[in-house]
């Protein structure tokens, strides 16, 4: 009987991912109660829903935490997941949920929003930006580790399943939605337009790091270690890897290219995955519009759709003959 060994490199990488996504959770955390917050400003996802919330039960006074508010909607949004999608989160994932979870509330307990901490409290604009840009390093970060914060993501994968809306367009949805309520809470349309100032600067921070945003991305990969890449993309990364011929015009000797499809913040997981098994692998990254199929976005017709097509199917039929 063998004992198999522990492989402590794997080890080690998880560790290091943890204390980076914990790196990039606080960032977060801090943003949103150590500059957003004292200036009394807004943003969009489960964070934002949160801060509505936390005005809307007294707010200094005695506001539910954001924090807590956060954890309910991830848990909430993350059930229903699951029971409609079979969607499974990683142990970076739910450490990520809880982690900013347990880091604002932390940080509105020991530096709430009237102590002013950085002073900023009375420049809005300053306040917006120093906010979006540190809260958009900081999730950019943490999807680098191969971690998510949840919040938008889960309302778009949701509704991804019943309509043909891109994950970015509900995502843009939710938030107007919910900065758009904050006016009937501080009826003040600076609040508001402060708000989508901290979306735009945060989408923005949050695209330097990940050179774009939830959009797709084709890998071509040569190496001699093929079907050992193939192998570990496919059983510890759980994607499909496509395995086509090719010739050297140089060498005109024949290789093997793999062709892998990924969303943008698994390109870190990926790039690592490749070099552990070949450090000198030749790869190729390019943008893709649109993925459509399993593990990706499904392409839906409502019925409406398909019996007007099928009608316009018909009518051509028929001219034919």
């Amino acid at each position: 009987m063998t004992i198999a060994k522990p492989n402590w490199k794997e080890a080690l990488l998880f560790v290091r991912d943890i204390i980076v996504i914990t790196f990039g959770v606080v960032l977060y955390a801090f943003a949103w109660t150590g500059v957003i917050m004292p200036a009394e400003g807004v943003g969009g996802g489960a964070t934002g829903f949160a801060l509505l919330v936390y005005h809307l039960t007294g707010g200094v006074n005695g506001g539910v935490p954001i924090g807590v508010t956060f954890f309910i909607f991830n848990a909430v949004f993350g059930a229903i997941c699951v029971w409609l999608l079979g969607a499974k989160f990683g142990i970076k994932t739910l450490y990520a949920i809880l982690m900013t979870s347990v880091m604002m509330t932390l940080f509105q307990e020991i530096m709430p929003p009237e102590m002013n901490i950085l002073g900023l409290a009375d420049d809005k604009l300053l306040s917006s930006i120093l906010g979006g840009v540190l809260m958009g390093f900081g999730v950019a970060i943490a999807l680098l580790m191969g971690g998510s914060t949840g919040g938008s993501d889960l309302v778009a994968m949701i509704v991804c399943k019943f309509s043909n809306l891109s994950y970015s367009q509900v995502v843009v949805m939710v938030d107007v939605f919910i900065i758009g309520s904050s006016y009937f809470i501080f009826k003040d349309w600076s609040v508001t337009i402060y708000g989508f100032l901290v979306t735009v600067v945060f989408g923005y921070a949050t695209n330097i790091i990940l050179s774009g945003d939830k959009q797709s991305l084709q890998l071509f990969v040569l190496s001699k270690e093929y079907e050992k890449i193939a192998d570990d993309v496919t059983t510890k990364l759980q994607r499909g890897v496509t395995l086509l011929d090719g010739t050297g015009w140089y060498t005109k000797a024949p290789v093997k290219v793999i062709m892998i499809v990924c969303r943008k913040s698994e390109m870190g997981m990926m790039m690592r995955c490749i070099k552990s098994v070949d450090s000198n692998a030749f790869i190729s990254v390019a943008n893709v519009m649109g993925v459509y199929g399993e593990g990706f976005d499904k392409y839906k017709i409502s019925k409406a759709a398909q019996k007007t097509e099928i009608k316009a199917v018909k009518r051509k039929s028929q001219s034919l003959v």
